[in-house]
């Protein structure tokens, strides 16, 4: 009878011990879950959609911070055309179901990405706003962008140079609600302002989400002004591109000043030959990068800036060569 007592006595004191080593392993997984660290991160990165050139060079950056801080996992997913906000917004709620670490995206809607980031934020999942911004509400990690009103301002002061100060100018908007783009508009009308012998003839017309749907809408807009017409400022890369294809097919190429936002391989040789003027230049491969960074940080529970600016830049044809302006005209990208 003493030994059998005696053995219980052992037992119970053995389970307790392994009790106490259970609960401080518990203990141990949940300090390294919420400080990120003794696991890999799984971090989704949301563009406006995955066709541009620009969505790959911020690809490339979310890749270069994933690898640089070790034991992250980048999530690549997003809409194929920016105007699918439905599509957009489902990615979100899949990324929550998928219980993700931490949400990077771009709204290609400032408004109508609200509730799933919120949806998002009360699941405990960390959101960092990149590229172009969301309306208020969210209390997100940090917003990562280009000062795009600042952009315009530049195209706007590019455009007076390339032109003489003077003359019929169109601005061609992106799509309605693109926080990105309405700065970038409302930053070059602005920019304008200082030149009293530029007259805005259009600057409520709309290219749309694709080279086409742009084309399209500067083809109207050149039968409309393009006899007295001294330039365009297109808002973006796909805007660009059609509005480029339009002003080749009418043989205005050089009369009629095209000012883009964002290269891609058609622009920068439309740089070269004269057919363009300028393009304003953001850091794709900068925002990815800097959008990651920040996100982790907010898991380690490290402080991160409200705001991180990626820069703004403009190429000519005169600087278009240098060699950080090559960088910017080409960035790397994730095939």
């Amino acid at each position: 009878m003493y030994r059998m007592r005696r053995l219980s006595t052992v037992l119970f004191a053995a389970s307790l011990v392994m009790a106490a080593l259970l609960v401080g392993c518990t203990s141990s997984d949940k300090q390294a879950n919420s400080s990120g660290e003794g696991e890999t991160l799984r971090i989704a990165v949301i563009p406006k959609g995955t066709s541009h050139e620009f969505w790959k060079s911020v690809h490339f950056g979310a890749q270069k911070a994933a690898e640089e801080i070790g034991d992250v996992e980048i999530v690549w997913r997003g809409p194929v055309v920016e105007s699918d906000t439905g599509s957009q917004i489902e990615v979100v709620k899949n990324m929550i179901t998928n219980h993700v670490d931490g949400i990077v995206l771009a709204p290609n809607q400032k408004g109508g990405l609200v509730d799933a980031v919120e949806e998002a934020i009360s699941e405990d999942i960390p959101v960092v706003i990149f590229d172009s911004g969301l309306e208020e509400g969210p209390e997100i990690v940090s917003y990562v962008a280009t000062d795009n009103f600042k952009g315009g301002q530049m195209a706007a002061d590019q455009m007076a140079k390339a032109i003489g100060e003077k003359g019929n100018v169109i601005l061609l908007r992106y799509l309605a609600g693109s926080e990105s783009t309405e700065q970038r508009e409302e930053g070059f009308l602005e920019g304008l302002k200082k030149y009293p012998d530029i007259n805005v003839v259009s600057s409520d017309q709309y290219g749309g989400d694709s080279a086409t749907s742009a084309k399209e809408m500067a083809d109207q807009l050149l039968q409309l002004h393009g006899k007295d017409l001294a330039g365009i400022f297109a808002v973006c890369e796909p805007n660009a591109n059609g509005t480029l294809e339009a002003l080749r097919n009418a043989g205005v190429t050089g009369k009629v000043k095209l000012i883009a936002f964002d290269s891609s391989d058609a622009l920068i040789e439309a740089l070269g030959d004269g057919s363009c003027s300028g393009i304003v230049l953001q850091n794709p491969v900068e925002m990815g990068y800097q959008a990651v960074k920040a996100v982790v940080a907010s898991i380690k529970g490290e402080p991160v800036e409200d705001f991180i600016s990626t820069g703004e830049f403009v190429a000519t044809p005169e600087n278009m060569q240098d060699e950080e302006t090559q960088k910017l005209l080409k960035p790397e990208i994730v095939e």
